[in-house]
């Protein structure tokens, strides 16, 4: 492909702004940098916060979008995966700065810049953006190193996670966020045991991928925890033991306990409501361990009983992308669905590029747990 290089994107203009498909310019492509041809992206909430203008690190006018899956167009001279070609079908994950301590014992999750590298949405050199409108307006187009709504992307190396099956591209397109977020959760960081409970809140895409790992150790309970019922039907088919809707429960906490005998071992949030969090803390069981797992609204607070905390023995960890390791913890997630222990297919809808207002919709309705995206 020929520099400069017009193409098209879904674009948010402002907050709120609806997403618009867009031409857009990549100028070049930058020595570290893998040009990917989009086929599937997985819309996640993280998306829907851009859309609203909800992260403030983030200028607009941006590209989303971070569960990217594609084909590679060219290759940047100086990246260091040799075993690339031109051709490979590859999933994208988030991106590092692959400089510092924690990116070089790869705890990537842990890398310094994360933060700024993955939201602020420019490259890590210089804060340029690598894509433009017609009119020379800078678009933040690196979104997690990647913005995937955009049918021809210049994606930092890191991203890059080779895909062995190419025809399962669609399904497999949502591990590089929020499936490695939820199942990273448990089998990296908790470790429960088969005589382990655990609780999870939240069954959209995060919390089922949690729900299925823990379905894959056989713990002895596993209770899932939504205000709606259509997807308290789908934990059940996942492997729930339990499940509660929490709406009109005077107290979550005291109901977990109940069912739990006593609080579990262990619980996970992937809503990121304040009000949930708290919940989570409060109905843990002696000795156990929080995760919270979803981003909460910046600025936000919790309030907890610190003696009871103290006294109880509890622990709160906050998990970014599950503290996976992309290369070979994706891999790994790909051969459990394959062996039929991680069934991902029960939960994705895949609708065209054009239908990305049907698939939000469907998705805030509790309709669809997983929307993908297609460039057709």
């Amino acid at each position: 492909m020929e520099f400069p290089l017009e193409t098209e994107a879904l674009v948010v203009m402002a907050p709120g702004a609806p997403f618009t498909l867009t031409p857009v310019v990549i100028d070049e492509l930058r020595p570290d940098e893998v040009l990917v041809e989009m086929k599937y992206s997985g819309l996640c909430h993280t998306d829907l916060l851009v859309h609203k203008g909800a992260l403030p690190i983030l200028e607009l006018p941006a590209i989303p979008g971070h569960e990217g899956a594609g084909i590679i167009r060219a290759i940047g001279s100086e990246v260091r995966d040799r075993s690339l070609s031109v051709g490979d079908y590859v999933l994208l994950s988030f991106t590092v700065c692959g400089k510092c301590a924690p990116c070089s014992e790869k705890r990537l999750t842990k890398c310094v810049a994360h933060t700024r590298l993955n939201f602020q949405s420019t490259r890590q050199s210089d804060g340029s953006t690598s894509a433009r409108l017609r009119d020379g307006t800078p678009v933040r187009s690196q979104f997690f190193g990647q913005s995937s709504f955009a049918r021809v992307s210049a994606v930092q190396e890191h991203c890059v996670v080779r895909c062995p099956y190419p025809d399962e591209l669609a399904l497999y397109s949502p591990m590089g966020c929020g499936f490695q977020t939820g199942a990273g959760t448990v089998l990296n960081i908790l470790k429960p045991k088969e005589y382990h409970s655990i609780v999870i809140f939240g069954i959209g895409s995060v919390g089922c991928a949690a729900l299925m790992a823990a379905a894959h150790l056989q713990l002895k309970q596993i209770v899932a925890v939504d205000i709606v019922d259509r997807k308290l039907n789908i934990a059940r088919q996942l492997g729930a033991t339990h499940t509660l809707n929490s709406s009109g429960v005077e107290s979550v906490a005291e109901e977990l306990r109940r069912i739990t005998n006593g609080g579990p071992n262990f619980a996970v949030d992937s809503t990121g409501v304040p009000r949930v969090i708290e919940q989570m803390v409060g109905g843990l069981g002696f000795g156990g361990t929080a995760a919270s797992i979803g981003a909460p609204p910046v600025g936000s607070k919790i309030q907890m009983d610190v003696a009871s905390f103290f006294y109880a023995n509890k622990n709160f960890l906050s998990i970014i992308e599950g503290d996976s390791y992309p290369p070979t913890f994706i891999p790994e997630l790909i051969d459990l669905h394959r062996q039929g222990r991680f069934p991902i297919d029960k939960i994705c809808k895949v609708y065209p590029i054009k239908d990305i207002d049907v698939a939000v919709a469907e998705m805030k309705a509790g309709e669809v747990i997983k929307p993908v995206l297609e460039w057709t």
